[in-house]
């Protein structure tokens, strides 16, 4: 795989990791001497099936960063296993980068979230009946992995910092992390409020323990694409073209602090 990579892309040296999640490819036009190439160039991806999730692999600098950018990901619900999901974890692993930033688009559990905000990730439920470390352990990495810091709080300070300087209201808050690709029912929101949970989404979780699991530092990023439904309040049915409209125009701010970020 390294070979493969090594050979599309010039001193391929990332410190960061970027993954995007629906609708928020934009934010990859954050990138500076940019090289790219489609998913379909390297044998060891699949193919990207889902909308919003344009299947790249672009690589270049974000402010003083060399940052290797996913632009979309791969979904357990698709019928992929954990070693796919979490394929670029590994390749950036392999590269010796240090810190991924994950980012999704995700339905807001807590009422006081409106669609198009921001939500910082402070902690996440794995609630997708499975996990990447799963089966025979990596050595030398931990069989038995702590979480007690899954997304790590100096990045997160850091995030908060840059967006008061640079006036970007920013949530923060517990992800949900579940298998889908079927919406919640309005039971399932419920529980999932109940769990102290502020927003659910299909991704992310695997990706972030696989990371962890490298010691690698974790940032996550969530965009609140729309309200999930508790069958009490009224809203419009919900529809991945939604999404994607909501997440298009977070993609802004988003990408606004992942430049401060790798300033």
């Amino acid at each position: 795989m390294l070979v493969e990579l090594q050979k599309r892309f010039s001193d391929l040296k990332p410190d960061y990791g970027l993954i995007l999640g629906s609708g928020l490819g934009a934010i990859a036009n954050a990138l500076q001497d940019a090289q790219s190439a489609p998913y379909s160039d390297f044998s060891f991806f699949p193919n990207s099936h889902i909308a919003g999730h344009a299947g790249r692999i672009l690589y270049g600098r974000i402010g003083t960063k060399q940052v290797l950018i996913f632009q979309g990901r791969f979904h357990a619900y698709e019928g992929h296993p954990a070693s796919t999901v979490t394929l670029p974890i590994t390749l950036l692993h392999a590269l010796k980068a240090k810190t991924v930033i994950l980012t999704n688009a995700a339905g807001s559990l807590d009422p006081s979230f409106s669609a198009g905000d921001i939500m910082l990730i402070e902690d996440h439920l794995n609630l997708t009946g499975s996990s990447p470390t799963v089966g025979p352990n990596e050595d030398p990495y931990p069989r038995f992995l702590n979480m007690t810091e899954a997304y790590a709080l100096d990045l997160r300070k850091k995030v908060l910092a840059d967006a008061k300087k640079l006036s970007i209201p920013l949530k923060q808050g517990v992800y949900a992390g579940v298998l889908g690709p079927c919406y919640e029912t309005p039971a399932e929101v419920r529980m999932l409020r109940t769990l102290g949970a502020h927003a659910v989404g299909m991704s992310t979780v695997a990706e972030c323990i696989k990371a962890r699991h490298y010691s690698m530092s974790v940032l996550g990023i969530s965009c609140i694409a729309n309200a999930a439904f508790d069958g009490i309040q009224q809203q419009a049915p919900l529809s991945h073209e939604e999404v994607l409209a909501v997440s298009a125009q977070a993609a802004h701010n988003i990408r606004t602090l992942v430049e401060a970020f790798c300033s």
